[in-house]
């Protein structure tokens, strides 16, 4: 057994998230701590109670984003 750590998500903009956040449910529940990283731009992330969600500024918005992708 491990004890609990701390775990920073970085999911990139059109990454499999909803297979990762299946991931993230399980990790919470065994005691780490857990923040997501995502830009404002990006809608598709919402909060949780599994894991901090913390947003940064970008310089684009999110059709700017999505058309250098």
């Amino acid at each position: 057994s491990a004890s609990g750590g701390k775990l920073l998500v970085v999911p990139m903009d059109e990454s499999h998230w909803l297979s990762l956040h299946l991931l993230l449910v399980p990790l919470s529940q065994k005691g780490h701590q857990i923040v997501t990283m995502a830009p404002e731009a990006n809608s598709s992330l919402e909060a949780s109670t599994h894991y901090a969600l913390k947003r940064y500024p970008v310089p684009l918005c999110r059709d700017e984003l999505r058309a250098c992708v």
